[in-house]
């Protein structure tokens, strides 16, 4: 009987120092009672051991030092987090991550403050491409250096989103298509690459899978993706914070993205650099204003110096209409026969038939906007998509202000989501918030009220002009 519990007791013992053999792989330093440590001595070659998660010595709350290795900051059945990787400890890396082949739990991995060559992290990224590793996260890359060609295996992957952040390269002098060519042929779903003075990234070789990419904070020029066709399953384009300039070069880039549904270009200070329609300069929100306001004084002083005969009455139309060309039916078809027809004549300025060819388009606007008691707007999401609808609205409520009026009238044809109005358009939130409008009905059957309420508030006696007027037939 003593010979069997001697037995018994050595056989636990050995399975106890078999299992922490098992796991010599990690070196943590517990500060609790008993002060547990585990072995550092991991053989690089990975041979004899077969890793399927690593231990749970510890909670998530705790962060431990190795005493001659990474520091460990998460670990749990798909999460593994780790810190201070260099050239010492990475083949340890390495070998700790080729035991997490496709199909085991691990599933997120992160690694910060990475001081490695470049042989080294690739070595790592083509580990993780062929594990069960399906979110990397790489952040604090420094000392990238020795960049050169790199024959990545892009077969056989479980990854589906890559993110990289602080990328600091040390190396000076080293070709450019080794380095991007790597990460834009990477059959993956989602890549992030930001806050890493990024100058330039690839077209993918091939019809890339790429539906998310967030290139913030970088140095990218207009160069970037021109004449790239391989990118037709990208839904979301973050380009925030670059140094893009061209207007016409991000619309030629983004012309070819067929799906593309979201784009951020802010922080960015571009600019229209065509010759036909100059005053479309997409820059910062004052020079936009200072430029109306030029515009706004330079056709004020031209009218002011015209003789008065060319100026004609002061008010020659009941309300000037402001409206989207994809609007235009329901102009047509509804609001101008409803307005112009039978007793009480409405006069509409509407700018197929009142602007003044050879006149410039703004001018022709604020000329229409001056002769009209009212201005009409047709809001709707077609209407906050239109630059010309944008500067209709700010030179009439430039007049709203300026002569203390009450010109504005607001028909609301279709709802308009908060997240679909710009922010230039922050007049019209606020008169929508401040003012009342009227609603385009959707019963037949409240149509008459609604042009009644309309009528009322054009209310203002003109001299009856028959040819703006529709007659009424039988």
């Amino acid at each position: 009987m003593t010979q069997n519990r001697s037995f018994l007791r050595n056989f636990f013992l050995y399975k106890c120092l078999f299992a922490l053999t098992f796991w010599n792989h990690v070196s943590l330093s517990v500060e609790d009672e008993l002060s547990t440590s585990v072995s550092n001595n991991f053989p690089e070659d990975g041979s004899n051991q077969k890793i399927k998660s690593l231990p749970h010595l510890y909670t998530t709350s705790h962060q431990s030092k190795a005493n001659f290795d990474w520091v460990v900051i998460q670990n749990t059945t798909e999460s593994l987090s780790l810190s201070e990787i260099t050239n010492d400890n990475v083949k340890k890396l390495i070998t700790l991550l080729s035991n997490f082949r496709q199909g085991s739990g691990l599933q997120n991995l992160t690694l910060t403050n990475v001081s490695v060559d470049w042989n080294a992290l690739m070595e790592v990224f083509q580990t993780v491409w062929h594990s069960s590793i399906e979110y990397f996260n790489i952040n604090s890359v420094t000392q990238l250096s020795h960049i050169t060609s790199y024959d990545f295996d892009y077969s056989g992957t479980s990854m589906k989103a890559l993110t990289m952040k602080k990328i600091q390269i040390t190396d000076l002098y080293f070709t450019q298509d080794d380095l991007y060519r790597i990460f834009a042929d990477m059959n993956i779903a989602d890549m992030t690459i930001a806050d890493s003075e990024m100058i330039h990234m690839l077209c993918p070789s091939s019809k890339s899978p790429f539906r998310y990419l967030n290139f913030l904070k970088n140095d990218l020029t207009d160069f970037l993706f021109q004449k790239c066709d391989n990118l037709l399953q990208l839904e979301t384009l973050i380009l925030q914070k670059n140094k893009f300039e061209s207007l016409r070069k991000v619309s030629f880039m983004t012309s070819r993205m067929k799906s593309l549904k979201y784009l951020d270009m802010s922080n960015n200070l571009l600019r229209h650099d065509g010759t036909k329609f100059e005053i479309l300069q997409c820059q910062w929100a004052v020079p936009w204003y200072v430029r109306m306001m030029w515009q706004w004084t330079q056709t004020k002083r031209r009218a002011w110096h015209n003789p008065a005969g060319d100026q004609g009455l002061a008010l020659q139309f009941h309300a000037f209409i402001s409206y989207s060309e994809r609007d235009s039916l329901w102009v047509k078809n509804e609001l101008i026969p409803n307005l112009e027809k039978g007793e009480g004549c409405v006069q509409l300025c509407q700018h197929e038939r009142n602007f003044i060819p050879g006149k410039s388009i703004v001018e022709n606007i604020i000329n229409c906007i001056e002769k009209s008691y009212k201005s009409i707007f047709v809001l709707s999401p077609n209407f906050v998509q239109s630059e010309w609808c944008h500067y209709e609205l700010y030179f009439a409520h430039h007049k709203l202000f300026s002569e203390n009026s009450n010109s504005l009238i607001l028909i609301l044809l279709e709802p308009i989501p908060p997240y679909l109005i710009p922010a230039r358009y922050h007049k019209l939130k606020a008169l929508m918030a401040k003012r009342t409008y009227l609603e385009w009905p959707k019963e037949r059957s409240k149509c008459a009220l609604f042009w009644a309420n309309l009528r009322a508030a054009i209310s203002i006696n003109l001299p009856k002009t028959e040819e703006n007027c529709y007659e009424e037939t039988d």
